[in-house]
């Protein structure tokens, strides 16, 4: 079988619940390997909420259905505060990128209680906002940026990552609607060791099974490099 957009892979799926210090429910799900132990986790943190953006953005959905048994990855999503997906809705409402803080921070306590190994921020969008603003404030190996617009993160909160010891890696569509790999390299200049990735054709939202692929690929050579390339066919050969 063929590995295309809606086939979702085996694997361990529990649907979760997280819980802010501002008090609110947030829904989510953990997605692992289904009869071995994760070497790495991905907490993945959506798009603009305000503009459709949820857990089950197609990237992400994409990364919770195939990772798992592709790669041996630990995936967690969970809707923002105000997002709504199948799984449910988050309690609150759209924080502005400021409130979202906390929304990662019960992400990223609930990663310390289940004990899940080796946790990457991967963000999209709205998400890299997120990642960036905060991510320095908890223990993880990196973040991952998937069409950055920058558009909230100040040249301060990225500088920060200079010299952090966390490893980022910036990966850009040459056709993004909102920051292109030209402008984009000036921007991230002052993280002289971000890892930069431009991607040709690709788009902000990256449509199509190809820029799925790509992205999919770039994201598990960071956080689990044996397991690239990725396997195209469902089962995997014995």
């Amino acid at each position: 079988m063929e590995i295309r957009a809606g086939i979702e892979l085996p694997a361990r799926r529990e649907d979760i619940e997280l819980h802010t210090v501002d008090g609110l429910t947030l829904v989510g799900e953990l997605a692992l390997p289904e009869s071995t132990q994760p070497v790495a986790t991905i907490v993945a943190l959506h798009p603009l909420t305000t503009h459709g953006g949820f857990m089950d953005s197609h990237i992400i959905r994409k990364a919770a259905a195939r990772l798992p048994a592709l790669a041996d990855i630990a995936v967690l999503r969970f809707n923002f505060r105000g997002a709504t997906s199948p799984r449910g809705r988050s309690e609150g409402e759209f924080g502005n990128g400021v409130d979202e803080q906390h929304d990662l921070a019960a992400a990223m306590a609930f990663v310390a209680e289940r004990g899940l190994p080796d946790p990457w921020l991967v963000g999209w969008s709205f998400g890299t906002e997120v990642t960036l603003k905060y991510g320095l404030r908890h223990p993880i190996v990196g973040g991952i940026l998937l069409s950055p617009p920058l558009h909230r993160t100040t040249e301060p909160e990225l500088a920060a990552w200079a010299g952090s010891g966390r490893r980022l890696v910036a990966i850009i569509p040459e056709l993004d609607d909102y920051l292109r790999p030209a402008e984009a390299a000036e921007r991230f200049a002052i993280v002289p060791e971000v890892e930069f990735v431009a991607v040709e054709d690709g788009k902000h939202l990256w449509v199509g099974e190809a820029q799925t692929y790509r992205v999919l690929s770039e994201i598990t050579a960071r956080v689990n490099p044996a397991a690239v390339p990725l396997p195209t066919e469902w089962p995997l050969p014995t």
